[in-house]
Parts: structure tokens; sequence; C-alpha cells
């Protein structure tokens, strides 16, 4: 089967810009890989392209026993896929595996002008499109110029033509891209620093909440599981929640008032998702550090998905690669009005001590409440103390942080007895009296 050309197009030509849109999506079935996970990633990747608003044309699955070099897939198939994306009158050909810069610049050219790409570079457009915060603005452009900086070649070899004169002569292509690296290159230890102000400055908000020491929680999971949504019913807040994926990259941290009267500092992360890009796993360590930092982590598996246990994994391998695997984890299956009795039965199995929990309806709010009173009160110890007029700082710190059962104002101070964080007992023990 050959791969007909068609005639080149002027980028600014609509019909360009339209082919430009349309696509055909391609996964990897390897010999240890099942169809149901191949599709499944499939349709995962369906998910991440639609939200860019590119058309898709077809999809299909590839079944390779070992990866191309030129190709990622073997030349048969290769024409085989250009012919359909050909047919379907697409200029894209979007694959669920990781292309090299080379296999890129090898299918624009074999298959006379099809653009490839993979699923890292839509992770990246998403990110590109939702980042809002000026941190999560800087992470994402390192993430895209780290990604960018090895596929440069592509975007000069037609300049390959017009070389000239003898063999010492410098190719115009090669110079032009030496300095566009150059410049990337720049442009990179420049975003580096600004993102190295951006998490002191983080640091230093941090510090500021931990000046009134309370519990931190970081609510964790795979992209779309409901995190936004947890946050908000628990606290109230108003942070965006739709049904599509990472619908928010800035971590948000809110105050949640327990029915103890102890505080707590909730904090919404970013979502995981399967083979996510590892620069921008290293680009993300600022955000995701809400995670490390956090005392407790509260895992949000969408009990819905068919595909739960191994986002589960995904997430937990995430947290591992981030230093934060060891962190005390509450585990919620979420999405509990949408799951049968053997769903649930199947789930709690699955993750013995997780607690079914419903957004919507408020199923398990109550529990999950409950459980995480008792973690953040787990080494607790009830006080009787005695501040001084002269230390009403203390008081005040200690009305902010502790749980007040009791106080009485005496002659030269007044009289508290609480339940005081683990944290805070060294800093009142020398107002503490003997029970």
């Amino acid at each position: 089967m050959s791969v007909e050309a068609t005639p080149p197009l002027n980028p600014y030509d609509p019909e360009y810009i339209a082919r430009s849109n349309r696509a055909i999506l391609v996964g990897l079935q390897r010999p240890e890989d099942t169809a149901e996970e191949a599709q499944s990633l499939l349709n995962e990747l369906h998910e991440l392209v639609s939200n860019l608003g590119v058309e898709i044309r077809d999809s299909l699955i590839a079944k390779i026993r070992e990866e191309s070099p030129r190709h990622l897939v073997g030349s048969g198939k290769m024409e085989e896929i250009a012919e359909l994306a050909r047919s379907h009158e697409c200029g894209l050909i979007i694959f669920d595996d990781a292309l090299s810069p080379a296999q890129q610049r090898n299918w624009e050219k074999d298959s006379k002008g099809l653009r490839a790409i993979d699923r890292q570079e839509i992770i990246l457009d998403i990110f590109v499109s939702r980042a809002k915060t000026k941190e999560a603005v800087l992470q994402v452009e390192l993430a895209k110029l780290q990604q960018q900086l090895p596929r440069l070649k592509r975007l000069w070899s037609h300049l390959d033509r017009q070389r000239g004169g003898g063999a010492m002569q410098r190719d115009a292509g090669e110079t032009q891209m030496e300095m566009d690296q150059r410049k990337i290159r720049d442009k990179i230890a420049k975003v580096r620093r600004d993102l190295a102000s951006v998490v002191a400055q983080r640091a230093t908000q941090r510090k500021q909440r931990h000046r009134v020491p309370l519990p931190t929680f970081s609510i964790v999971g795979y992209t779309n599981a409901g995190k936004s949504s947890l946050l908000n019913r628990l606290t109230g807040a108003s942070v965006l929640a739709e049904d599509k994926l990472f619908a928010t990259l800035d971590p948000t941290t809110r105050r949640l008032k327990l029915s103890s009267g102890r505080a707590i500092l909730l904090t919404d992360t970013v979502g995981f998702v399967r083979r996510l890009p590892h620069t921008l796993v290293e680009a993300f360590k600022a955000t995701l550090e809400e995670a490390v930092q956090a005392d407790f982590l509260i895992h949000v598996v969408d009990l819905s998905s068919p595909e739960r246990v191994k986002h589960a994994q995904t997430t937990l391998q995430v947290l591992m690669d981030i230093g934060a695997g060891e962190r005390p984890i509450i585990t919620i299956l979420n999405k509990a009005d949408l799951a049968d009795e053997a769903t649930r039965a199947e789930a709690l199995a699955a993750h013995p001590g997780a607690i079914l929990v419903s957004t919507l309806s408020g199923e398990g709010i109550p529990r999950l409440l409950q459980t995480i009173e008792d973690c953040a009160s787990e080494n607790d110890l009830k006080l009787t103390l005695f501040i001084p007029h002269d230390q009403y700082s203390q008081l005040s710190k200690l009305y902010a942080a502790a749980s007040i059962l009791s106080a009485k104002a005496e002659d030269n101070g007044t009289r508290v007895v609480a339940i005081v964080p683990e944290r805070l007992q060294a800093g009142f023990l020398p107002w503490a009296l003997k029970s």
C-alpha cells in the first residue's frame, strides 16, 4: 500500500486549518496487554483529546510485538494508519504511547505531511489551557519548553533543501536551530528562576499557616474522581468542579471547622493520570508539594469508573514518585450514588477500610468527617492550663487551634481546659497545671 501525497496547503488556508483540527487516535496493544486495557487507555485518550476541541474522526488499536524505532509501529501499519487519516481528511494522528522526536519527524516525512503527536503533548496542551495562577502557568511553561527543545529539528527541516556551497559550509537550518535552542535554554533558565521565587512565596505562605499549627489534609486522586466536589461539599468552597479531566490545576486550601470545634486545613490538588509526562511530574513538584507536606492524605477513588483499581494504583505510584507515599491515607470511594450493591461490595473488598461517599447526596460525609476528626486528634492531649493576662497572644493561639472545653477568667489570668493538638503541646507545657 502506498501513501499518496496531498497537494501542499498554505498554513493559513481554511482547509489546512480544518485538517489540522481533525484526528485519528491510535492505541497500542503489546503482547502483555489485554484488549480491555488497551481499549480503556484509548477511551481515556479520546476524552483527553475531546477536552481540546479536536474533532476525532476515527480510532484504532494497533497490535505490535515490538516497537519500531522509525514509526513506533511497523511500516505496513504506518501506511495503513496514514491512509485511514487521509480517507477521513485528517491532518493529525495522535498516539496513546510516547513518540520520540525522531519518530515524529519520520511520520511527517514518510506520510507526506501528516502530523503525529502523542498523549504527552495532549496533556501538556490541556495544562496550558487550564493553568490560571502564576505558579501553574510557570510550571506548564517549563514543561512545554522542555518538551519542545529536542523537537526543534522538525521545525527547520525545510531549510535542508537550501544547503549550498562546499562541504565545510554550515547548513542554514542548523544555524537557525542552534539559535532557537539557545533561546529556549535561556528561557528555561528564566522560568526556573521565576518558579523558584514563586515556590519560595508558597513556602512562606505555608510557614505562616503553620504559625497557628493546624492538622493538614490534602485531597489526592485520579483526575475527575471528584476531589474539588469533595472540597466544596466539606467546606462550602466554590472551587470549579466539572465532569472533565484536569478541570482544575491549582491547589486550593480551605479551613474546615469540625464538630468538636477543632479546625484543620484541607487542600485540593491537581489530579493524576496514567502515563503522566515525566516533565509534568517534575514541573509540578511545587504544586504537589501540598501533598508531600500534608499530615494526612484523602485519596478519592471514582467508584463509578470501571478502571478504578488502575486509577488508584496510578495515584499511589505518583505519590511514591513525589515522596508522599508514606503519608497516612484515608481512602474514600466517591460517586457511591452511581454504583449498585455488587460494585460497592467489590470495591470495599479491594480497598479495606475505605469509606463510601457521595458528594452529591451526602452519603458517607458524616463518617468521613468523624474519620478526619479521629486522625487529627490521634495524639491530642487534654490539658488544664493557666494563661497569665500578659500572655494574651498565647491564649489567642490556643483558642485558634485547640478545642476549648472550659475557660474561666481569674484575677491573674485565665484557667482553660482544652484538647491540645500534638504540635502545640510543647509550647503550652509551661502553663500546664497538674490534674
